[in-house]
């Protein structure tokens, strides 16, 4: 079993990062080389602007390629929830921006040439107990009227063909997709630095100062100043933005894959070929790989990735999960485990735009797959002095009472969700 990302592993290595020292003056400095950050670069860079890009790792090192590779439309809430929190404008502006999302990657993909297994598969909801089916069905009468028709509900009866488990039923999201993310970051990577961006890799930005206009970015490899900033960080923003720290939890998600699995065993576990997601509040989400593999996450432990030893942990907690759901599979071998962060906000909602002199998107909350290329490139025309399109834009955004960058109060949150789904 490898302890790395599948994503990561089995994807060409971007060959175009600039070399030598960081230096120079730009339009815009962008911080952090995930989809997010590359996509505003695509823009910026399309549209004549100079930019650069300053990644501390290497190209969708973080959340880009420690997902589920899936590209779900809909809300992390539920639309009823959602309704109630932002109001029917604001939350109708959100749903079609995850559609909108979609959209954006399909035409990029289109556009640059992308051999990433993009493909419209649709995602199934999974009711795991009787009384949250109802619950489902309730979000899916408000969704179907009011803002995607190009939704179903299916009954345990109708998922027999669909996933080889007895859940109870399912809301079935036809527009959502699924990819291969370690290509497309690669890909997206590429056709940004074709358009003109230059991308530093293994540049953590180390100090961030600004004044007179411009703003200067220190590196171990040099410094650059840009006339603007746009931070692109979630989960992985380092400590001098401290605005942002105090208001992102990095929570650790886990996931393992399968061998490839053989014609039977996919036609008795996913025989819809769809993603999936369960609707516990510490659930689990799947979908099959190109390969054939199951690609099998969660939220193993509410706590960090930090060694091989803590992603095994976590990776014998998923295998559990995995034989629990899919007793079929309970012996079959694991050839991947691996774990990253992601950056929830305190109502799991994104955040994007402008504060203290930086420009901004994060805080996906499980849901940045898909929306955070179409985010950023919303982030880059706002830049630009286009159209504001940010369906986000002034949404209050408090810090976490006693949050200054290390969650310590994870494993409290995580007794809380286990008890929620022990009773309800």
């Amino acid at each position: 079993m490898q302890f790395e990302s599948y994503w990561h592993d089995t994807a060409p290595a971007f060959a175009g990062g600039a070399q030598g020292p960081v230096e120079g003056h730009y339009d815009v400095a962008v911080i952090g080389a995930g989809f997010t950050g590359l996509a505003a670069a695509r823009q910026l860079a399309k549209a004549g602007v100079k930019v650069v890009v300053l990644e501390a790792e290497r190209v969708g090192w973080g959340a880009s390629g420690r997902n589920g590779g899936h590209l779900n439309n809909g809300l992390a809430h539920s639309f009823l929830s959602a309704k109630s929190a932002l109001g029917v404008e604001r939350a109708v502006a959100l749903y079609k921006a995850f559609d909108d999302s979609i959209d954006t990657i399909e035409a990029i993909i289109a556009e640059e040439g992308i051999d990433c297994n993009f493909r419209r598969a649709g995602k199934l909801k999974l009711a795991s107990k009787p009384q949250h089916f109802d619950a489902i069905a309730r979000n899916f009468e408000a969704v179907h009227k009011e803002v995607d028709p190009d939704t179903a509900l299916l009954t345990a009866s109708d998922l027999k063909s669909e996933v080889g488990s007895p859940f109870h039923g399912a809301m079935l999201s036809k527009k959502s997709a699924m990819m291969h993310m370690g290509r497309y970051v690669a890909g997206l990577a590429t056709a940004a630095a074709r358009h003109g961006a230059v991308i530093f890799e293994r540049a953590a930005v180390t100090a961030h100062r600004q004044g007179n206009g411009r703003h200067s970015l220190a590196t171990a490899r040099g410094t650059v100043t840009a006339d603007h900033v746009l931070v692109a960080t979630g989960a992985y923003t380092p400590s001098l933005f401290n605005y942002f720290r105090r208001r992102i939890i990095s929570v650790g998600s886990f996931l393992i894959a399968t061998r490839p699995l053989t014609d039977a065993e996919i036609a008795a576990t996913m025989p819809g070929n769809r993603t999936c997601v369960t609707s516990m509040n510490i659930g689990n989400y799947f979908r099959l790989s190109p390969d054939r593999r199951l690609i099998f996450g969660g939220r193993a432990r509410f706590s960090a990735t930090s060694d091989q030893r803590s992603d095994a942990r976590s990776g014998d907690i998923l295998r559990a999960s995995l034989a629990e759901i899919f007793p079929q599979l309970a012996g079959v071998e694991i050839d991947y485990c691996w774990g990253g962060l992601v950056d929830m906000t305190k109502d799991r909602y994104p955040r994007a735009g402008y504060v203290d002199g930086v420009w901004y998107a994060m805080g996906y909350s499980g849901h940045g797959a898909q929306l955070s290329t179409h985010l950023g490139m919303i982030m880059a025309d706002a830049i630009l002095g286009k159209v504001d399109r940010n369906p986000i834009k002034g949404l209050e955004w408090p810090a976490v009472p006693g949050h200054f960058g290390k969650p310590w109060f994870l494993p409290l949150v995580g007794l809380y969700y286990k008890t929620l789904d022990r009773f309800q």
